[in-house]
């Protein structure tokens, strides 16, 4: 079910990069048996009992399901809802300022 997100991990494996999910089961132990039939190998977290009307889709305004962010390295929301090939060029975009960024100041 989810080739895209797979590639994406496997191909930015070296990188400084995560995949990181919110999953909207209402039953946790479901949802542990579902991610290891389908291979989710990425971080994601439970939204609670409630399922979309849970505390991080709350706490991140979500609407709709699934909803898609993209975070830099600062944990600034660059983009969102950017799927397939989208998702590729924000990622690759984002990881390109980072390598051109300068050297954080080691001064105290």
């Amino acid at each position: 079910m989810y080739p895209h997100e797979r590639s994406l991990v496997k191909r930015l494996a070296n990188k400084p990069f995560a995949l990181i999910g919110v999953n909207s089961d209402e039953d946790k132990q479901k949802l542990k048996t579902r991610m290891k039939e389908e291979n989710i190998t990425w971080r994601s977290f439970w939204n609670g009992p409630k399922g979309t009307s849970g505390p991080i889709s709350a706490a991140w305004n979500v609407r709709g399901w699934p909803t898609i962010y993209v975070l830099d390295h600062k944990g600034v929301i660059r983009y969102k809802n950017v799927r397939g090939e989208k998702m590729d060029e924000a990622v690759d975009t984002l990881l390109a300022e980072l390598e051109e960024a300068p050297p954080a100041s080691t001064d105290n």
